[in-house]
């Protein structure tokens, strides 16, 4: 048979492991590994790509031809001006900026068995069990009553303390090790260890109500620690957002340093690679716009999330800047999208969770994913055929490697992205994204050459 007629996926390694691509790919990888291991939160995503944007020219006055504008400093909308007006549709990628992580309860702090602890709920899909017995690091903010917003941020730095969530000893875990994972791992007992000293001179460490020493002489101890670094009470931590994420940075994974490991690629990894592309030079015939939401991981809900109005207040702004006659219903029906996620890879040693035939291969390039949904392609967008076809166009005339996949086997796997909410103004868009394994994992496992194959893939869809 003549082999034109077959389609074989082509690992990236293939096209892109010759002397010419070497440099690039390094170098991007550098940088990827750097945006990986400083911004572990949204608010520090958010921060790394606005003084990027800046650094390129980029405004958020919105009568300029390059603007962004960042919400709640969890949510970004940014947009380029192409040669044709908006009324004939944009070129949009949306990503998200959030990933599973452990928050600290509003009411967090106290003390039992000689350390002193935080209470804690997860944020979205984890596998609890893969959190306990591990460094980890505390980011977010804390907001006092009169605005001041206080930046927390330790356990990342080499002289920093870390913090950890113990683990049961297998001397005593034999009736844990007969239970299901649901029921082995409780949530409520997912607490930090934050401190083990108590108060130096508890006589002088009097209660304010009450003029007594402190009970929880431990507890007393991390809020005098807090106060002297942060100026912050115990009451503070009712308005504030501190999330516990794994400590250290990414790393290069394996003998030959062709795999990048670290917290958080689900979904930065398709952040960088999106806003790596739009940075590129040229001014295409569409204009380019990319989106960075916030929580994705539950529902896509919120002010900042994918569901809100925050993307059509920004484009009815856009229009009202460059094209006042232009009509939000064209913009919006003329305009090709990308959901830029992650997709699982096959995993090598659960192998039969998968269907082969459609499963994607870490290394072989982004991957797209017709449909999302579970069972029945329940809450799926499902592309339609003709953009499908358009797509490997794009990619295949610029010999961009890329593959196809669902996730999971029928009724075994599924999951959720933030294409059905932008489907829902009649745009064309799909999933599309590299295959990570771990996802979902503390420390998740993505290819160097799959993410230049991204940025090549995301940039030419952003110019054509």
């Amino acid at each position: 048979m003549n082999a034109k007629l077959e389609h074989t996926p082509k690992s990236c390694w293939e096209i892109y492991g010759t002397e010419e691509h070497a440099q690039p790919m390094d170098e991007l990888a550098e940088r990827y590994i750097d945006f990986i291991s400083r911004c572990k939160t949204e608010r520090e995503t958010m921060e790394y790509v606005v003084e990027r944007l800046r650094s390129a020219g980029y405004t958020q006055n919105f009568a300029h031809d390059r603007v962004y504008r960042v919400f709640k400093d969890k949510t970004i909308f940014i947009a380029a001006k192409g040669r044709n007006s908006i009324s004939q549709g944009l070129r949009l990628i949306g990503a998200h900026a959030d990933t599973p992580r452990i928050d600290l309860k509003q009411h967090p702090l106290y003390e039992a068995c000689g350390v002193g602890q935080a209470k804690t709920h997860y944020y979205g899909g984890i596998r609890k069990y893969q959190w306990l017995s591990r460094p980890l690091a505390l980011h977010g903010v804390v907001v006092k009553e009169d605005g001041t917003v206080v930046q927390v941020n330790v356990g990342d730095d080499a002289g920093d303390p870390v913090f950890a969530i113990s683990d049961l000893l297998p001397h005593l875990a034999q009736k844990q090790s007969g239970q299901t994972l649901s029921e082995a791992f409780e949530a409520e007992k997912m607490n930090i260890i934050l401190a083990h000293r108590p108060v130096e001179n508890a006589a002088d460490s009097k209660d304010a109500d009450t003029q007594q020493p402190p009970k929880e002489k431990i507890k007393a101890r991390i809020l005098e620690i807090l106060h002297a670094k942060y100026g912050i009470v115990e009451e503070d931590l009712y308005s504030a957002e501190l999330q516990a994420v794994p400590a250290g940075p990414a790393r290069y994974v394996g003998l030959d340093s062709a795999l990048i490991g670290g917290y958080g690629q689900d979904d930065r990894i398709c952040v960088f690679a999106a806003l790596e592309a739009l940075l590129q030079d040229g001014t295409p015939e569409y204009t380019r716009c990319v989106l960075f939401w916030d929580k994705e991981e539950i529902g896509s809900e919120g002010s900042t999330g994918a569901k809100s109005r925050f993307f059509e207040y920004c484009i009815a702004d856009l229009i009202a800047a460059w094209q006042p006659a232009a009509r939000f219903s064209d913009v919006m029906l003329n305009t090709r999208a990308i959901s830029a996620d992650v997709h699982g890879a096959m995993d090598p040693d659960w192998q039969d969770l998968h269907e082969k035939l459609n499963a994607a291969i870490i290394g072989y390039g982004p991957c797209f994913c017709k449909f999302t949904g579970h069972r029945g392609k329940y809450e799926a967008n499902d592309a339609h055929p003709e953009y499908v076809g358009w797509l490997r166009g794009v990619l295949n005339e610029q010999g961009i490697p890329w593959q196809m996949a669902e996730l999971g086997r029928v009724d075994l796997g599924g999951g959720g992205t933030v294409a059905m909410y932008l489907a829902a103004y009649g745009m064309d868009i799909i999933d599309f994204g590299p295959a990570i394994l771990g996802m979902h994992s503390p420390f998740e496992l993505a290819s160097k050459a799959d993410l230049y194959a991204t940025v090549k893939a995301y940039g030419a869809f952003l110019m054509c």
